[in-house]
């Protein structure tokens, strides 16, 4: 059965009533549906390669041609995804008629998962105040910092890079003996969010990525500068900068399905997170290059026999016997354990401050290179067209 006039426009008021952000591989799905139902087969110009916003939203509703059952995944933002133009009228071709069916179907099936998952999404009823991609707490001598997007992956966009600097710089200061950072839902981290690189300011891109690197630099800089024993309990797969700063922690506890991958080259991009001088120091030039050049991922049992992982567990049993452990270290005297971290680390900060800002320059200069430019660009659309 076909979806009426009626039906199409009651899902396009449906979608303007939802609550929570669906996610942008749902978003972009329904931009590129209602462009067809409304306007058929993709006819504007291609954009450039700079664009990456439309460009993306350009290759899924190109994509639409012969309307293939497929998954779309990019980013564009969620006003944008849900533009409703009210003057245009659905014209009968077979394409439109099945784009108006395939709509009202996925916003029909959208509000059902978002009302079911809203219900029991894990962690919903521990409200961190002031945090909203963060659960921070302070219990047992522990503060833990969760990275709280799991329907991201816990994929680190700007407002998280914020939230994450204040709760270091809160926790650096509690009365809590240790700073433990992990994971809700299956990941660790999936890095950054490539929704970081379309938010374009006026200056341009020259402006994007001069931002982006005093950012990084500032972000950095937090965890260097750390003053109490910082722990990751990393909980499943860890990309990119989330792999790259567990160097600058006092030890890195993992479960036996986390992984650790970090695909600079792939997108046209080069280290951070300090990891250019720690990942040599702390397994040698030769496995730090396969990871940080080749983007070689690592198992947790790769990553602790090459010194990056303290300790593995099994994934069954991770929760409890982390927590144990960090339990009992957490009884240890405070002061001892401060002051020693500060006379094995102080030696090293000006140097660590100083890689980070050579990191951060040249990463600014890669932002602006048409290598980087095309290689994020085309692994865009080559997740648009899946």
């Amino acid at each position: 059965m076909r979806a009426s006039q009626k039906d199409f426009e009651n899902a396009m008021n449906q979608v303007k009533l939802l609550k929570k952000d669906p996610g942008n591989e749902v978003k972009l799905k329904l931009y590129a549906l209602f462009k067809q139902a409304t306007e058929g087969p993709c006819n504007m110009p291609k954009p450039g390669v700079f664009d990456f916003v439309n460009k993306a939203k350009w290759d899924a509703w190109n994509a639409l041609g012969s309307l293939p059952k497929m998954l779309f995944s990019s980013i564009v933002h969620f006003s944008e995804c849900l533009f409703i133009d009210r003057g245009l009228k659905l014209v009968s071709s077979s394409l439109q008629e099945t784009a108006r069916h395939n709509y009202v179907d996925l916003v029909s099936s959208l509000s059902s998962s978002l009302e079911s998952s809203s219900q029991v999404e894990p962690g919903a009823d521990k409200k961190s105040t002031g945090y909203e991609t963060l659960m921070m707490t302070l219990e047992d001598g522990i503060t833990k910092i969760v990275f709280n997007r799991p329907t991201k992956k816990n994929a680190i966009n700007t407002k998280m890079y914020d939230e994450i600097m204040r709760a270091l710089k809160a926790a650096s200061k509690d009365d809590s003996s240790l700073t433990v950072l992990t994971g809700n839902g299956d990941y660790y981290s999936s890095g950054n969010d490539l929704t970081n690189f379309t938010d374009i300011p006026p200056g341009g891109v020259e402006e994007k990525a001069k931002n982006s690197a005093i950012l990084l630099r500032e972000f950095v800089d937090c965890f260097i500068d750390f003053p109490k024993p910082l722990i990751a309990a990393v909980n499943g797969p860890a990309v990119g900068i989330s792999v790259t700063l567990l160097g600058l922690f006092d030890a890195v506890f993992a479960s036996d399905r986390a992984t650790f991958h970090t695909p600079f080259s792939h997108l046209g991009q080069t280290p951070e997170g300090c990891s250019s001088y720690t990942f040599p120091k702390i397994m040698g030039p030769a496995k730090a290059t396969e990871m940080l050049v080749f983007g070689k991922k690592l198992t947790a049992r790769e990553a602790c026999t090459n010194g990056l992982v303290t300790e593995v567990f099994p994934d069954s049993t991770f929760q409890k016997e982390v927590w144990t452990r960090l339990k009992a270290f957490a009884k240890l005297p405070p002061n001892a354990m401060r002051i020693s971290k500060e006379v094995m680390r102080n030696s090293e900060k000006e140097k660590l401050h100083a890689v980070n800002a050579e990191e951060c320059s040249v990463l600014q200069g890669r932002w602006l290179s048409d290598e980087c430019l095309n290689a994020v660009s085309n692994f865009l659309s080559r997740k648009a067209r899946l």
